[in-house]
């Protein structure tokens, strides 16, 4: 990334800005997708879109035309179709060549592109869906990721990355739960920053979404309203952001589609400006997310034509319009010139742009578009991180009578939907699950075993059946007979259910798969059901992209796994801890729910959130709860210290004790300090997490774990509506999940109620010095 300096740059963008026509400028907030279509029809008529209402918005204008004047971004020209990755740079440096050529001023235009869970393009690495990220409890790891997936990006030409998302999950049934990183605000916050500090080091810009509110739609279902009162914005919903801003350095936000009691995200300058920029000090740029400008005037009724919708999102600090230019075009263009919207908002976002323009090179003048040539976008640099990933992640959740890992020559009998596919490892933004079945004839274009395949390869001496047993998502129950056979005739069972991520409603989980309840989808209780009745010890592996109800198996099931669609080195990795070459040491980002019912219910809840002991029939406790994750090995904690008893409202306290892996082999802990506020002005959650440290122990070796833990971090939103710090007792718990902590200490809070300020402290700092 060139490093022209603050000076000499605003010096080029107040120069350009002042030779520029009003058209000229609104160009520069505008996009164009040369790849978008109104849609592909399927087999069955179905319109197969790859974003929210693409067949109604689409612009069916040629490039020429769009770009007349100039453009800001070309949106998604790897993403759209299957493009061979050395073909596609070399069109798009076609593209920006005549971008320049024919153009007054010859601005290149930002490239953007979807990478959540890799790049989103043909033969491009999958990795794990960030809810496996999540599980890793690993940020440096995360951090390798998105340098991985920023350099395949920049090597073709791409400079902007729509990632990663930082909703906070409230409600399991959500369809993006897959997409997110939990529902803990302080995990959400540390794994996206590292993501951030990834993608910008590869000379990417960061893109955070859904700015705010998205996961918290009523009913969980996809673009609803959001009820929520300010404190929950300020105390869940927003941290992560501010981290990712403050602690990751993005340069990039996207609003959300949803409103908050009533105000949409895309017209409030409360938070587009207000929150993101006075307080946190945010210069990047706001990108609308796909046509949530429009949405405005179609689904919000805020605003009576696409002018006018396109006159609020640029007052309240949206500067680019994507994927194309519907409102940010002729009609807005109008009531500038009549000064019904003044042109300082114009030009403070065309400012923006041509910033972001400079520092990503697309100014200087010996600019050229990036070299076509050979690109491997999945180089066994990329595997490795997606296999270590996909190993962290798992989650072992039961495994009472030790019957994992599985014998070397044992009779096994692989069954479900999920055991011989591996599209049921990746997410929904995955290029395979996202574009390609739009493409039947077409490959995966990359190397990925199913779990069937790399298990037999894990255990050559085994004896391994499969049978399909019924699909993931119809009621179809014609091979129960089938599976229940091969379960009857082997030594173990492994019961392989989840879901096929896809995109609004043609799977079970993705961007508009929204759930009834948390019953595992399809007929796959059923089938679990069927085989728990062989009498064969059954291992339960779910490879899901939200946690489904498993309470019911608690006790019945030999074992059970979860796995949040693991990637492209899916199948390996979970051979692997089947097997017991890999140590499972992956803990639970959210928590796994005993019942299909009575949501949402995640870990951060006051008092009468949680178990209330007879003043309602039904108990919300979770089969698994947060944090939680076991492994073959066993951890013992001890010598809890604080470093004192009482700490000023502006201090900071140590928190330290050892961990000690007590049993005969290697593996990892995932250490986590909690804190509960018990008497505050407010109802404050029971058990809210500080600070982790995911620890690599030998066998019988120890390591003394020491957290920095400052009062900002206790911090919460008052009745007044500012974030304070209040004094009074603070009770601390370390331990390996919010409910296995064995240690417990406390300390009071001294001096007077203190209001937290923009400088406040975002992280718990943490130091392991292993003990020998």
């Amino acid at each position: 990334m060139p490093s022209n300096s603050r000076p000499a740059t605003d010096d080029r963008v107040e120069a350009l800005l002042a030779a520029m026509t009003l058209e000229e400028k609104l160009a520069q907030l505008g996009s164009v997708w040369p790849g978008a279509s109104h849609g592909t029809d399927d087999e069955d008529g179905a319109v197969e879109n790859v974003a929210p209402m693409q067949d109604v918005f689409a612009q069916q204008a040629d490039f020429e035309t769009a770009t007349r004047h100039g453009i800001g971004h070309l949106t998604r020209p790897f993403g759209s179709k299957p493009v061979d990755p050395a073909q596609g740079a070399a069109a798009l440096a076609d593209l920006q060549r005549e971008l320049v050529a024919k153009t007054r001023l010859g601005i290149p235009a930002i490239v953007h592109e979807e990478c959540l869970t890799g790049f989103t393009t043909y033969r491009a690495s999958v990795f794990p869906a960030p809810l496996a990220w999540a599980a890793t409890f690993d940020p440096a790891l995360v951090e390798q990721m998105a340098h991985a997936i920023g350099t395949g990006m920049r090597q073709v030409g791409v400079h902007q990355g729509l990632s990663p998302v930082l909703d906070v999950v409230r409600d399991y049934r959500w369809g993006r739960v897959e997409e997110t990183l939990g529902e803990d605000p302080h995990v959400v916050g540390m794994m996206a920053s590292a993501y951030v500090r990834g993608l910008e080091s590869a000379g990417v810009v960061a893109t955070l979404k859904h700015f705010a509110g998205y996961s918290a739609s009523r009913a969980a279902r996809n673009h609803a309203p959001v009820a929520m009162g300010r404190r929950e914005l300020h105390d869940v919903i927003l941290p992560p952001f501010e981290m990712a801003v403050r602690e990751g350095g993005a340069r990039s936000v996207m609003n959300s589609y949803n409103d908050i009691d009533g105000v949409p995200a895309g017209a409030d300058e409360s938070l587009l400006t207000g929150i993101l920029r006075d307080d946190w000090g945010f210069e990047g740029t706001v990108v609308s997310d796909y046509w949530s400008i429009a949405f405005l005037a179609t689904m919000h009724r805020v605003a009576a034509s696409y002018g006018d919708a396109g006159a609020l999102a640029l007052r309240a600090g949206i500067d680019v319009e994507l994927p194309d230019a519907l409102c940010y075009r002729e009609d807005l263009l109008d009531q500038v010139r009549s000064g019904a919207v003044d042109e300082k908002h114009v030009d403070r976002a065309v400012r923006r742009v041509l910033r972001q323009k400079a520092q990503l090179g697309l100014l200087d003048e010996d600019w050229a578009p990036e070299p076509a040539g050979t690109v491997d976008l999945d180089p066994p640099g990329n595997r490795d991180i997606a296999r270590r990933l996909a190993e962290r992640a798992v989650v072992l959740l039961d495994n009472p009578q030790g019957t994992l890992p599985l014998p070397a020559n044992a009779s096994i009998a692989l069954v479900g939907p999920c055991a011989d596919d591996p599209q049921a490892f990746f997410g929904c933004y995955s290029f395979p699950n996202h574009v390609l079945p739009r493409h039947p004839d077409l490959p995966l274009g990359i190397e990925a075993p199913s779990l069937l395949d790399a298990l037999r390869a894990e255990l050559p001496g085994a004896r391994i059946t499969s049978s399909h047993g019924c699909p993931i998502k119809d009621a179809d129950r014609s091979g129960f007979a089938d599976a229940a056979a091969a379960a009857r005739a082997a030594q173990v069972c492994v019961a392989v259910v989840g879901d096929r991520s896809g995109l609004f409603g043609r799977g079970t989980s993705g961007e508009g798969c929204d759930a009834e309840d948390l019953t595992l989808p399809g007929v796959q209780d059923e089938l679990v059901e069927q085989l728990l009745a062989t009498g064969t010890p059954v291992v339960l592996l779910v490879v899901s992209g939200r946690p489904y109800a498993l309470g019911r198996y608690v006790g019945r099931a030999a074992a059970i796994v979860q796995a949040f669609f693991p990637g492209e080195e899916g199948g390996p990795a979970l051979a692997g801890v089947l097997s017991g070459r890999v140590v499972p040491s992956g803990k639970l980002p959210v928590q796994v729910p005993a019942l299909p019912g009575g949501q949402p219910g995640t870990y951060l809840h006051p008092p009468l959130g949680g178990n209330t002991q007879g003043v309602s029939n039904l108990d919300p406790s979770p089969a698994f709860p947060f944090g939680h994750g076991l492994s073959y090995t066993t951890f013992a904690y001890d010598d809890l210290r604080l470093s004192a008893d009482t700490v000023p409202v502006d201090g900071e306290i140590t928190v330290s004790c050892t961990v000690t892996n007590t049993g005969p082999r290697g593996g990892e802990e995932v250490v986590q300090l909690y804190f509960d506020d018990p008497v505050a002005q407010l109802a404050r959650p029971v058990a809210q997490l500080a600070g982790f440290a995911r620890v690599a122990l030998g066998a019988r070796q120890r390591a003394r774990v020491t957290f920095r833990l400052h009062t900002d971090r206790l911090a919460f939103t008052g009745v007044d509506l500012r974030r304070i710090v209040e004094p009074g007792r603070i009770d601390l718990a370390v331990g390996g999940s919010s409910r296995d902590t064995p240690l417990r200490g406390s300390f009071i809070i001294t001096g007077s109620t203190r209001a937290v300020d923009r400088n406040r402290v975002l992280t718990t700092p943490v130091d392991v010095v292993h003990q020998f």
